[in-house]
């Protein structure tokens, strides 16, 4: 890096030289780029006449290159055995990721295929079919691989204990806040110590399965994408994610608690079309969901610098608890 550039942590790379980078790259002829989000990752699409794509560029302090290797070879196995999911292209040379040297250091892409159609945020009957059954699917595609790149191990260590640490500093003027979540973060992790996971499925699981990361086109095909927090751990992870969905739908007011529940359960029967789910799994969900809840708050303290100062603060902080608390008593935990 060049003495002159001033010490970057974040820098947006240009959307017309990535074009110009990636049209050489993947011989693509007549293509516009731009920034769609910037964020914890940067994601831009790049359309010809006849195509789009979306391109990905991770940040190092986010994403390591091993991670995203293993990410890349989830999704490649994933397309390859069927399932419905935007994958890595490989470029003119055959490689999946593209590395750029920015003002911070190097970022590395990834040029995904494009999830036709549009997020449905309230799934119709036939759509959660399709949900319940895809989403069945892929486990059974990802519990029955191990790859060669490191992705997160999801268990109450990761998702629960560690958070909590990383976010004690977040809490310093909430401390009944912060005891709230302490205290049901051991009740927690004691409850799923005590579980006997025989009847469980193990494999690696989205961990963010909410309608915000799949399309439906118009006849109804799926397309699941951002697997950026893909980990090996229990595939009801997903099951429960899809769950709090419902749970916010229900919170706001969009739906009542037996439309929710209905609905639910109309994905539940799809899924179990496909793929075994035991009552085990099922009665794990409150407490696999506080570690949801709780891995979240600990990536965003980590990275509230870089995307999320604007609404990371103590009021957010006082809300989510509340959210957590709310998560708990709805299934009658403490």
């Amino acid at each position: 890096m060049p003495s002159n550039i001033f010490p970057t942590q974040y820098s947006t790379l240009s959307a017309k030289a990535l074009n110009d980078s990636i049209s050489k790259r993947y011989g693509l002829r007549n293509t516009a780029c731009r920034l769609l989000i910037r964020n914890v990752s940067d994601t831009y699409v790049i359309e010809s006449p006849t195509d789009k794509f979306i391109f990905k560029i991770y940040r190092d302090a986010h994403r390591k290159l091993d991670e995203i290797k293993g990410e890349v070879e989830l999704l490649t196995l994933l397309a390859e055995k069927g399932a419905k999911v935007s994958y890595p292209i490989p470029d003119l040379s055959g490689n999946k990721i593209q590395s750029f040297s920015a003002a911070e250091g190097t970022r590395n892409g990834v040029l995904f295929s494009y999830a036709k159609g549009d997020v449905s945020a309230n799934p119709t009957d036939e759509q959660l079919s399709v949900i319940g059954r895809e989403m069945a699917e892929i486990h059974n595609i990802t519990a029955n691989i191990t790859l060669n790149n490191r992705r997160l191990i999801i268990n109450s260590e990761t998702t629960i204990t560690s958070p909590l640490s990383i976010i004690k500093p977040a809490f310093e003027e909430l401390q009944d806040e912060y005891e709230y979540l302490k205290i049901t973060g051991e009740e927690v992790v004691t409850k799923l110590n005590g579980v006997n996971y025989k009847n469980f499925g193990h494999g690696y699981c989205h961990y963010d399965f909410l309608p915000k990361n799949f399309h439906f086109d118009e006849q109804n095909n799926i397309t699941f994408f951002d697997f950026d927090f893909a980990g090996k751990g229990l595939l009801v992870n997903d099951i429960m994610t899809f769950y709090v969905h419902y749970f916010l739908d229900v919170t706001y007011g969009r739906l009542s608690r037996d439309e929710a529940e209905r609905a639910f359960s109309s994905f539940l029967e799809s899924y179990r079309q496909i793929r075994p789910l035991h009552n085990d799994e099922l009665k794990a969900i409150p407490y696999l969901g506080f570690g949801f809840w709780t891995f979240y708050l600990g990536f965003q303290y980590e990275n509230f610098d870089d995307w999320s100062n604007f609404f990371f603060g103590p009021k957010f902080l006082r809300d989510r608890t509340a959210l957590i608390k709310k998560w708990m008593n709805w299934f009658g935990e403490v």
